[in-house]
């Protein structure tokens, strides 16, 4: 059997993370040695899926426990048909606090024996795997010289980015994902003609297994992380509000904001991308939901310097929405399974001018009495609570409130903000599930709520 994933990363970029579990303030009220193992503890994490797949039901559209019969019936049949033992749960589980949501437990890791033949696919590809997917054939990197179809194989992932399209061997670093069997040969893959498409590895013996939702009930239930979920219930949207999501791409928080005021209102939601747009506009179809009105623009500036501004799209007219939601651009270092970081220093450090030029156009856009919450998928002190630190003492019209559902953490030291402050922030610590209860072993991300008085 092949060790279980380990995150990779570049040197400064895991000295700048570890400072950030090891900082002078939270020093203070915790031993050196308890730091070190949380940090430890959030690599680990890190590098394999969390213990359970959250699915948010469309409870605009049918009850969540039709749905739930409807998805165990699915995942009953996807069991049998499974070749190793082991197999998916078959039985999805209502969360206890949020009415939209289902758990279904991930299994492993497995004890998976390595084969001789090897595939190796890329870090994107490889993370997909471990969160239940099978292998498509843009992913291949390297294939043995002689694959067919039919042939077993043991599946890798390249987590450094090293290994040349086409290869017949793969020497460097690689984690193993499982045993799968091939449904397309060698040339087929690395055919001249153009990129190929289709299913190219059909997992048998994955190490994390989890049920495949690919064309499962696409109306009904939607893939998506329980922090994700929660932020638009800590959002608290109401029928009949013009809500604001500023960078709402692929637009998951979007069509939920818009189910949970049953459709009636106006969701505006703005990228900056068209083809992600399009995304949004697609997937509120999907979902039958028509009170999305999605735009491809910068929110940088969605604040309209006319006065007298008509116009029916952005920019907008200061104190335009009764709530916005800035789910910001960030490092995304709280995503998981991420077995591979490759980003530099720079990179990861460059987001949090960005999030404040968000920041200020939101608390423009917003109403007074209004309701903004700002989130991320990092676990950075720079892009979480020091940009709420730096929002209040920006901006005296806001104020911190709690959050309810509140399943996380409270607000990480370090940032100079007062302990009932922090108590009023969500931060979650990637860590493994306790009792088999999911709201900690989930990607690290970070929710803050403020009112405009």
């Amino acid at each position: 059997m092949a060790a279980l994933p380990q995150i990779s990363m570049k040197p400064e970029v895991h000295e700048y993370l570890r400072n950030v579990f090891m900082n002078k303030e939270l020093l203070m009220e915790v031993e050196e040695c308890e730091a070190e193992r949380r940090f430890l503890a959030l690599l680990s994490c890190l590098s394999r899926p969390p213990s359970f797949t959250c699915v948010r039901v469309s409870t605009h559209l049918a009850p969540r426990h039709e749905v739930q019969q409807r998805l165990q019936q699915y995942l009953l049949q996807q069991q049998s048909e499974c070749s190793y033992p082991g197999g998916v749960s078959a039985f999805p589980l209502a969360h206890p606090l949020l009415a939209d949501v289902l758990l279904l437990p991930v299994v492993g890791p497995r004890p998976v024996c390595v084969l001789d033949s090897e595939v190796i696919v890329g870090a994107q590809c490889g993370n997909a795997v471990l969160r239940g997917a099978h292998v498509f054939s843009p992913g291949i990197l390297s294939t043995p010289k002689f694959l067919k179809t039919g042939d077993a194989v043991s599946v890798f992932s390249d987590v450094e980015g090293k290994c040349t399209k086409g290869a017949k061997e793969f020497k460097g670093k690689k984690v193993f994902l499982g045993n799968g069997v091939s449904r397309v040969d060698r040339a087929q893959i690395f055919c001249t003609d153009g990129p190929v498409r289709g299913l190219g590895i059909q997992m048998t013996e994955p190490v994390y297994s989890s049920p495949s939702f690919d064309g499962i009930l696409p109306e009904f239930v939607f893939l998506q992380n329980l922090p994700s979920v929660l932020v638009s219930h800590v959002l608290g949207p109401k029928p009949g509000e013009r809500i604001l999501d500023m960078c709402a791409a692929p637009g998951g928080k979007t069509t939920h904001i818009a189910a949970l005021i049953g459709n009636k209102g106006e969701v505006v939601a703005l990228d900056k991308i068209s083809w992600k747009v399009d995304k949004i506009r697609a997937l509120a179809q999907t979902l039958k939901l028509d009170c999305i009105r999605p735009f491809c623009f910068n929110s940088i500036r969605a604040v309209s310097s006319q006065a007298d501004n008509t116009a029916d799209g952005p920019p907008f007219l200061q104190e335009s929405f009764d709530r916005v939601l800035l789910d910001a651009p960030c490092s995304g270092l709280g995503q998981r399974p991420n077995m591979a970081v490759t980003w530099s220093l720079k990179e990861i450090c460059s987001y949090q001018p960005l999030q404040r030029k968000l920041l200020h156009t939101a608390v423009q856009l917003l109403k007074r009495g209004g309701v903004l919450v700002y989130s991320t998928c990092t676990v950075t002190l720079a892009e979480n609570e020091e940009q709420v630190a730096w929002a209040l003492r920006t901006f005296p019209c806001l104020s911190l409130q709690a959050q309810e559902p509140h399943l996380g953490a409270e607000g990480m030291l370090g940032a100079g903000l007062a302990y009932d402050q922090r108590l009023l922030l969500q931060r979650f610590h990637p860590e493994p599930a306790l009792s088999g209860v999911a709201d900690r072993d989930t990607i690290g991300f970070f929710i803050a709520k403020f009112t405009k008085t």
